[in-house]
């Protein structure tokens, strides 16, 4: 707010508590020393080599932090300064700040030239993969998407109305994705100094609702899978054994496709796998009896450090998603996604009992939220269990 601006604020708020200031009489120069009063933070009293006392506020506007006078302390109370001060840290708070253009480019920057700022402070913490993956998302839905529009004058409006766009433009989960960069890049505008705090409007935007993926395989789909992946292990093709491999050490690990297809012969050690990266970092993956003698199974190729080795093209599988679209087709299992595997393992796991921090810890999960999306039961489970209790309460009775 402009001087002007905020003397008007100053002069309505002592007319509304009775106070009644000559502003001329007010001492000139530079304080001796100020006393802040703890009722409201920025609130105090500066005490001049005159003798006299006058009542100040201090508050960040627009990223610059100004000094308001509020009176002498001879001729209002300290109650009605407080009262003035809220009104003050209030103004700053939610009023606009009418300065010009040119002071407004050398406090905040525009978005484009934010989003060029906080790409290269904030993308060295990034993954890789991930790296490559927001930069995706930068080029199709961020460069250029609040033209001339600086970065602590965006609003809600703005980013509700680009929200609406970009579903227009992509999927929901694609649309989250982007606001969720969006509303990091806020977030770190107010840590930075150009906005605010607790102005981010990506906050009161609502997210597109995610779909949840409840799909997993019962025990008579395990069965047919299985007994064609184990058609296809004894199969003479090159390729074809190693991705049944692949498919079944998915099910049997509860492991994301692209960990396993990244393995190589060094993360294995004994009855555990040693992840250099996954999509939470490196962690350990815990192997049964069967998963060790189905990577004992795999041919151990001089000079080649890959379990999962294409010895037809001579270079390391880097998907099997054609393969098994293929697979699942043969063993009726329409509409069935890789993902559903890793699903299958962790229900399967709920159903027996396991406990959530377990199976999270199974899941390589780093919170209980992601975990409770597996614990599904099927209804012939519901149904043992509703029995069992039911059993065991008239036990109970008789």
């Amino acid at each position: 707010m402009t001087a002007l601006a905020l003397r008007q604020v100053v002069a309505e708020a002592l007319a509304e508590v009775g106070a009644n200031v000559v502003y001329l009489r007010l001492p000139k120069g530079k304080p001796r020393t100020t006393t802040w009063i703890g009722v409201e933070h920025g609130f105090g009293i500066r005490h001049y080599a005159t003798g006299r006392n006058v009542y100040i506020v201090q508050t960040r506007m627009a990223g610059r932090l100004r000094t308001v006078t509020i009176g002498p302390a001879s001729v209002i109370t300290r109650h009605q300064a407080t009262m003035v001060a809220r009104r003050v840290i209030a103004h700053a708070q939610v009023g606009l700040d009418p300065a010009t253009d040119r002071k407004r480019i050398r406090s905040a920057p525009r978005f484009d030239d934010f989003l060029n700022e906080y790409w290269a402070r904030w993308s060295p913490h990034w993954k890789q993969s991930t790296y490559e993956t927001q930069c995706g998302y930068r080029a199709l839905y961020l460069d250029g998407a609040f033209p001339g529009v600086f970065i602590d004058a965006l609003n809600e409006a703005d980013v509700t109305k680009w929200f609406a766009e970009l579903n227009n433009r992509t999927g929901p989960g694609a649309a989250n994705r982007v606001m969720s960069i969006l509303n990091n890049m806020l977030n770190k505008a107010e840590a930075w100094g150009y906005r605010l705090e607790n102005t981010n409007p990506c906050r009161a935007v609502r997210l597109n609702q995610r779909r949840q993926c409840e799909r997993f395989l019962s025990t008579a789909e395990m069965g047919r899978l299985g007994r064609l992946l184990a058609e296809e292990r004894a199969g003479e093709d090159k390729v074809r054994p190693v991705m049944a491999t692949a498919i079944t050490l998915l099910l049997l690990t509860g492991c994301r496709v692209s960990e396993i297809l990244s393995l190589q012969w060094q993360d294995v050690r004994g009855n555990r796998l040693n992840l250099r990266d996954s999509k939470t970092g490196p962690r350990t993956v815990w192997l049964g009896d069967e998963a060790r003698e189905l990577i004992g199974t795999l041919p151990r190729l001089k000079n080649v450090p890959w379990l999962f080795w294409n010895a037809r093209f001579r270079k390391p599988i880097r998907g099997v998603t054609h393969y098994w679209h293929n697979l699942r087709d043969r063993a009726g299992l329409p509409k069935v996604r890789l993902h559903d595997l890793r699903h299958t393992f962790a229900s399967h796991a709920a159903m027996n009992k396991e406990t959530l921090p377990m199976i999270g810890r199974l899941l390589g999960h780093r919170n209980h939220q992601s975990t409770a999306r597996y614990a599904h039961l099927d209804d012939e489970h519901v149904l043992d269990a509703a029995e069992q209790i039911g059993a065991a309460i008239e036990r109970m009775m008789a």
